[in-house]
């Protein structure tokens, strides 16, 4: 069993995690205004699939194939940097609308590519396994018994905050899209606000060391 305590400690962790922003936010976000609640839903199922991937992954000790094979960890960053930048491209592209303008000549996504676009928003951050990695030994502790229901424990919780967190997003997303409706001004800001973090992301991951 894992203690209150490192339990406690670890959701405050998955906490902040969460509540930084991120492809899976602006993802998720950008979906639920173009398509509504029920596809960034759909959407959200995929971000967690691929959470519980790398859980799984870092429970069984999958991950550290990213560390110990060559360049399987580069391989994956430079994905992960390239669609980044492929997402704050289309922000600010010639013709580029905001993600919180509601439009209705969005061409509707089916379920299926809806909950795979979730699942690679999410596969393609390699930093994600990093964490898992990072986190997960600081709080199972040996004395406590099997470490593999531990670690599944935590991720469990991991798991839960995040999923709680971004379904509000998707829930609150028609109010935001209203309030920057009516005022124009904001949304330029907005969108290119958003183009920055996503560059900047993309820089970062693109030049992290291992």
């Amino acid at each position: 069993m894992v203690p209150l305590a490192s339990l406690s400690g670890f959701a405050l962790v998955s906490l902040g995690m969460v509540l930084t922003p991120g492809p899976n936010m602006i993802y998720l976000l950008s979906r639920s205004i173009l398509q509504g609640r029920t596809a960034g839903f759909i959407s959200l199922l995929g971000v967690i699939l691929g959470f519980v991937f790398y859980m799984l992954g870092a429970a069984f000790g999958l991950t550290t194939v990213l560390l110990t094979v060559p360049h399987a960890y580069e391989t994956l960053q430079w994905a992960g940097a390239a669609y980044l930048l492929y997402l704050a491209w289309n922000a600010v592209k010639p013709g580029a609308r905001s993600v919180l303008t509601p439009r209705s000549d969005l061409g509707v996504d089916g379920p299926r590519k809806l909950f795979t676009m979730g699942l690679m928003t999410n596969l393609l951050n390699p930093k994600i396994a990093l964490l898992y990695l990072s986190l997960l030994p600081q709080f199972v502790d040996p004395a406590q018994g099997n470490l593999l229901l531990q670690s599944l424990t935590l991720g469990t919780m991991q798991i839960a905050v995040s999923f709680s967190v971004n379904l509000a997003i998707v829930m609150a997303a028609g109010s935001v899209a209203r309030w920057f409706s009516s005022r124009p001004g904001w949304l330029k800001v907005q969108r290119w606000s958003m183009a920055g973090v996503l560059a900047a992301l993309a820089l970062k991951l693109a030049l992290d060391g291992r």
